[in-house]
């Protein structure tokens, strides 16, 4: 696995030049594969939910952009009381618009901060959480740090814990490999897309036993999606 690096450095590798808030607007597009992404993970949350245990639940979400996958699932949840989250979203627009979403839903133990997502300090007090979002993260960053994020899963996740995570299915395929890793670091897998389905969504339930998560850590950078393909 990569070795974990200081918090010190810089959030991006390189300069990101793509609107992630206007990057949004595909979710209001029925046919966009990001609104089938969409309506998948939410699927996806509300079985996890359904299936947690009694109690108090933790919830965290890298790089959340505007909370649509799990806010709205909160608001009408018979679990919505339980959950404490936090989503952490570099862009301040974004951020605003999750924590208007979360204020109109009522949900008050919903926090949204304005931070890198990248750090582990933004979850200590919260992991490990037993739902863990990774979701618009393994498609943005390189082979190395998903592989050392998947590592962080484990630290991050409690035991019977869900992880979320997105990645596009499009050639070279990584998906097998994530899986393998996530294995390695004792996941199960619960739900994975293929190909097919254009909507690249993985779901894995932690059955180890929690790691320490380490302190002043960055667990990768975020490069984008288009200085990945185009360098």
């Amino acid at each position: 696995m990569r070795p974990d690096r200081p918090a010190t450095r810089t959030a991006y590798a390189e300069p990101v030049t793509r609107d992630w808030y206007a990057w949004h607007d595909d979710y209001d597009q029925p046919d966009s594969a990001l609104s089938r992404r969409l309506t998948e993970l939410r699927l996806r949350i509300r079985e996890a939910l359904d299936q947690a245990p009694p109690g108090p639940l933790r919830v965290v979400s890298l790089c959340a952009g505007q909370g649509r996958d799990l806010i709205p699932v909160l608001a009408t949840h018979p679990r919505r009381d339980d959950v404490t989250a936090r989503l952490v979203e570099l862009d301040p627009r974004n951020a605003e618009v999750a924590r208007a979403a979360a204020a109109e839903a009522g949900l008050p133990a919903v926090q949204v901060v304005v931070g890198d997502a990248a750090l582990t300090d933004h979850y200590a007090d919260l992991a490990p959480a037993h739902l863990v979002l990774v979701c618009g993260v393994f498609g943005n960053i390189v082979d190395a740090d998903i592989r050392a994020t998947v590592g962080h899963c484990a630290a991050l996740c409690a035991a019977g814990g869900t992880v979320f995570w997105t990645r596009h299915r499009r050639e070279p395929d990584l998906v097998p490999a994530i899986c393998d890793w996530f294995a390695e670091e004792g996941f199960t897998p619960v739900a994975v897309s293929s190909p097919a389905d254009g909507v690249g969504v993985g779901v894995h339930r932690f059955t180890d036993r929690p790691r320490p998560l380490p302190a002043g850590v960055r667990m990768f950078e975020f490069v984008g999606y288009d200085r990945l393909t185009h360098p």
